[in-house]
């Protein structure tokens, strides 16, 4: 299995839980104390805004009480102008429902993010092992946001940035002012993200990466871990990171495998245990773009 030396993952993030860190002029997070296999940290709810003007919320997170009243906080007496998801992930927009209901706020995200609500992912059954964080099937948004869309407020200006591929509905958020995009968990610098079909898809993931390339965002804050503060050089190097992986799935089907857990255990030997099952859906992932392309025929599959 081939090494990537130019991608390099920082996994030395910390941050105290329940503490509002001003990150930029406009930028502050609160991180939820949910950490886990999918979740690193935590989830990072992140507040848009000036000290003393409107703000937004991106990714509202998990529903605990805690993180709750750790968000009233920071936020205080201003008024929330929008609640932003970036996708349908429990861990992600649980709280969603509790905070509109607290400040008055309207829930916005990308269209196709009801659609992946409702279509579900592997491992969501509880008789089967997680392969990502589930989706909240209660989340309704209030407005549906197309690609290119602004979200605008006294002294900011957030444009929706469609990346669909980890979910169908997944949505970047561009903050304007500051060059700043919020990149939900397209990108993220701990770890890959994990695409699992049917709702995810490798090649709508990787013309999503092609499609951040192009921009010149300055810097990238995912909801799970911390800044990315060289984006194209992370990006670039995620993107064949992903390409050189499917060439690696390729090989190992050439060879004679032809079940994705059987793939999976060629090429991540000491993954941990809990984290199989996810690997083998992302091999799955790999081998149905390989099938759109041309390139294998599933149904040798056995």
């Amino acid at each position: 299995m081939a090494a990537d030396p130019d991608l390099v993952f920082d996994r030395d993030f910390t941050a105290p839980y329940g503490v509002a860190m001003p990150l930029s002029a406009l930028v502050t997070r609160v991180l939820a104390a949910n950490p886990g296999p999918f979740t690193f940290r935590g989830t990072g709810t992140y507040l848009v805004g000036s000290r003393n003007g409107p703000v937004a919320v991106i990714d509202p997170g998990p529903a605990l009480p805690d993180h709750l009243a750790a968000l009233e906080r920071a936020i205080g007496a201003r008024p929330v102008s929008h609640i932003l998801v970036t996708h349908s992930h429990r861990d992600h927009c649980e709280a969603a429902a509790a905070l509109k209901a607290w400040s008055g706020a309207q829930t916005f995200a990308l269209s196709g993010a009801l659609a992946g609500a409702l279509a579900g992912a592997p491992g969501e059954n509880p008789a089967s092992p997680p392969v990502e964080e589930a989706h909240d099937h209660a989340f309704v948004p209030d407005h549906l946001l197309e690609d290119g869309q602004a979200i605008a407020a006294d002294g900011f200006t957030l444009t929706c940035v469609a990346t669909p591929g980890h979910t169908a509905g997944h949505a970047c958020f561009a903050l304007e002012e500051e060059g700043a995009l919020f990149s939900g968990d397209h990108v993220m610098g701990w770890s890959t993200s994990v695409i699992a079909p049917p709702d995810g898809s490798i090649g709508a993931y990787l013309q999503s990466l092609e499609r951040l390339i192009a921009r010149d965002d300055i810097i990238l804050y995912p909801t799970h871990g911390g800044p990315i503060r060289a984006p194209r050089t992370f990006l670039r190097a995620l993107l064949a990171h992903r390409r050189r992986r499917e060439a690696e799935v390729l090989e190992a089907w050439q060879s004679g495998l032809r079940r994705a857990d059987a793939i999976a255990g060629r090429l991540y030997p000491h993954i941990a245990p809990g984290l199989r099952a996810a690997a083998a859906v992302q091999v799955q992932a790999h081998l149905e773009h390989l099938a759109q392309q041309g390139m294998i025929a599933l149904d040798q599959a056995r």
